[in-house]
C-alpha cells in the first residue's frame, strides 16, 4: 500500500489536524507494515496559487512553454505524481473561518487537471483518479459536525468525488477550542470515527 499523507494546517507544530492525520497513517501502516508513506506538509512547502501566468503555463502546449512556465507546470505535475501513484490519501484538514485552508485549496487546484485527474464525456465529467481510500482528519475548535456550517464536508466530497475519489471518510476531531474536556472527546470521537472507518 502506498499511502499518501497531505498537511493542510498553516502551523508547521502542534497542528490539532496533523495530529490527527498522523494517528490515521499510523493506524494504516499497523495494518500494513511494508507500506510506503509520502509525506507532504504544505506548511513546510506551500504550494503557489493558482495565479494568471500558471493559467498561461498550464494552456500553453508543452513544446511551446518557456523554462519559467515548464516550471511552474512541473510543480502540479510532482503533486498529480503523488495522487496517483496513492493508494490512501490522508488528509489533515483545520477548519478556517467555515472552510478549507488555502494551502489545501492550493494543492486542490493542482492536482485537478482536464484530461489527466478528470476528464469531460458526452455523458458528463469522469474521475480518473479511481480505486483510492481517502481519510479526512477533521480538526474544529467548535462543533459543526452536520451542521449548516459545516461546507468543509460538502465541498470536500464534491471536489474528491469529481476527480473518481468516491471511497472517503471523514474523521471528526471537534470542540478543540472548548475546554480541555471537550478536547479530549473531540481526539476521542476521532479515534471512534476512524476504527469504524478501518472495521
Amino acid at each position: 500500500m502506498n499511502i499518501l499523507q497531505i498537511n493542510a494546517s498553516a502551523r508547521r507544530e502542534a497542528a490539532n489536524s496533523t495530529r490527527v492525520a498522523d494517528s490515521i497513517t499510523a493506524r494504516l501502516q499497523a495494518t500494513d507494515p511494508a507500506a510506503s508513506l509520502t509525506l507532504r506538509d504544505l506548511a513546510f512547502t506551500p504550494h503557489p496559487v493558482l495565479d494568471e501566468a500558471a493559467l498561461g503555463a498550464l494552456f500553453t502546449p508543452a513544446e511551446k512553454r518557456s523554462a519559467e512556465q515548464a516550471a511552474r507546470v512541473a510543480l502540479d505535475d510532482a503533486l498529480i505524481a503523488e495522487v496517483q501513484a496513492a493508494d490512501a490519501i490522508v488528509l489533515g484538514v483545520p477548519m478556517y473561518n467555515f472552510g478549507v485552508p488555502v494551502q489545501l485549496k492550493n494543492w486542490i487546484d493542482a492536482i485537478a487537471r482536464n484530461g489527466v485527474t478528470f476528464r469531460y464525456t458526452e455523458q458528463g465529467p469522469v474521475g480518473l483518479l479511481q480505486g483510492k481510500t481517502v481519510y479526512v482528519a477533521l480538526a474544529r475548535g467548535g462543533a459543526y459536525r452536520g451542521t449548516e456550517a459545516d461546507s468543509q464536508v460538502p465541498y470536500l466530497k464534491t471536489v474528491l468525488g469529481f476527480l473518481g475519489m468516491k471511497d472517503v471518510h471523514f474523521i471528526y476531531a471537534e470542540g478543540l477550542n472548548m475546554g480541555p474536556e471537550a478536547a479530549a472527546r473531540g481526539f476521542a470521537q476521532a479515534e471512534k470515527d476512524l476504527a469504524a472507518a478501518l472495521a
